[in-house]
């Protein structure tokens, strides 16, 4: 409470602004864009102050709006603060003998601007659903006509205006008009560029790619995964193409690739900053089988094959067939942990790439998609994969005197609730210059399995 009166006191008086007139679009993209982010209670305070706006003529006390919306001043509070968060209120306070605030309101981005911002994009994604993303984005996103066969004959200003050039008459230039293109949000990103730098090679990465955009790109994509300039360098050298550009899509794919293989199979999730620790306390696993679950959906291949080792870093060649199988393969990690741990533990730990790729190739004709339906398929597939394991290369003198012992599985394998091992808490230049990008990148992805700090 004290808090709140420190920042907010009913008796506070308060005007709104806005800039220019708002329309029913703005309307639309607050309601399927940003009340998903925000919530309702803060999108009912946006649309209160705008409809204040278009008729308030003079400043009121806070308590007119607790009034008016039915609730308290920690709530108005906190949608206040949410609304500047996201980038729709600018909020401006002046102390004196009765403290006094103005709100401006800011409209909604357009949703080309939105959807190619990858924190805004990934807050929705992970907010409503991948269906439910698709189908917002199909409906606010204009198709394109295409513009094959067609050459621009459209005229330029000089092409048809000329200036007049006289002593008198040049209107002074105004510095209070109001525009409609802004940014889409305040940020306090400090990413370390002079690192990413050095040890990115100008040969291979010109520093002209790295555009003002681009570099706010990369700062956003390094905030949100938790990146810090080591890891945007693999990043970078993964997304550059082979004419040395950098595109957003790219490095956007490389990012979440990079991510999806070293640290989680689940893309992060934006909540605020006093709710993120509260919600990872509360959200624990019901039973045994969801913490199997939830461990094989949330950790990398490359966590599974440490934790498999008991802590010990995976060899190359097993990252590089896990990094195969997801991103050449398209399979999803969480289907990858549970192939990996089934493999190793039938072969007495041995990661035969042709075992594997038997197994895997099977799973995406049956199209696996999530660790329970992976492991249900291992179980009613067993004895099909063991007479796979007999098909194969014969065993070693060494392996045939283990050949009475019997023969592993996971623990989940035979029953459902029974313990799992518990993870730890430009010329001939260029070609060459090409050359050596693809070979940097297929020693990147041999390296995908090392956690952001390790091993450098």
């Amino acid at each position: 409470m004290a808090a709140t009166y420190n920042e907010l006191h009913p008796t506070d008086a308060y005007c709104v602004f806005l800039p220019y007139p708002f329309s029913d679009y703005d309307r639309q993209l607050l309601t399927l864009l940003y009340q998903p982010l925000i919530g309702f209670e803060a999108a009912a305070l946006y649309l209160t102050l705008w409809a204040e706006g278009e008729s308030m003529k003079e400043p009121a006390p806070h308590y007119r709006l607790m009034e008016g919306m039915g609730t308290s001043d920690s709530a108005i509070l906190d949608s206040r603060i949410r609304l500047e968060a996201i980038g729709l209120l600018k909020s401006f306070r002046k102390e004196g003998e009765q403290r006094s605030f103005i709100y401006e309101l800011c409209p909604p981005l357009d949703p080309k601007t939105f959807f190619s911002d990858p924190l805004l994009s990934m807050f929705l994604f992970r907010k409503i659903g991948e269906s439910a993303y698709k189908r917002t984005r199909e409906r606010l996103t204009a198709h394109l006509p295409n513009k094959e066969g067609f050459a621009e004959v459209s005229r330029t200003f000089t092409d048809v205006f000329t200036p007049v050039r006289e002593k008198d008459g040049i209107p002074a230039q105004a510095d209070d008009g109001q525009t409609r293109a802004r940014t889409p949000y305040e940020t306090e990103i400090d990413f370390d560029f002079g690192t990413l730098r050095q040890g990115l090679s100008e040969q291979l990465v010109p520093a002209r790619v790295l555009t003002p955009a681009i570099r706010l790109l990369i700062a956003k994509l390094a905030f949100l995964y938790g990146f810090g300039p080591l890891d945007m360098q693999k990043v970078v050298l993964l997304a550059v193409g082979d004419d040395f550009q950098l595109k957003e899509d790219a490095l956007k794919k490389a990012a979440a690739d990079l991510y999806k293989m070293t640290v989680s199979a689940k893309a992060p999730e934006l909540a605020p900053v006093r709710q993120a620790k509260k919600d990872r306390e509360n959200t624990q696993p019901k039973t045994r089988q969801d913490e199997i679950i939830d461990y094989f959906e949330t950790a990398s291949p490359a966590e599974v094959l440490r934790d498999i080792a008991d802590g010990k870093e995976p060899l190359p060649a097993d990252v590089q067939l896990a990094n195969q199988l997801v991103l050449t393969h398209g399979m999803e990690p969480p289907v990858v942990n549970v192939l990996l741990q089934y493999v190793l533990l039938k072969t007495d730990m041995k990661l035969t790439k042709g075992y594997v790729e038997k197994i895997a190739s099977h799973w995406i004709r049956k199209n696996v998609r999530t660790a329970k339906e992976a492991m249900e398929l291992a179980r009613t597939e067993h004895d099909q994969y063991v007479k796979w394991k007999k098909e194969g290369p014969a065993p070693s003198s060494g392996n045939r005197r283990k050949s009475g012992r019997e023969e592993k599985v996971p623990d989940w394998f035979h029953n459902k609730e029974t313990d799992l091992k518990t993870p730890p808490e430009n010329s001939a230049s260029g070609d060459a210059a090409r050359s050596s990008l693809e070979e940097e990148k297929r020693k990147l992805l041999a390296e995908l399995a090392m956690r952001k700090g390790k091993g450098e």
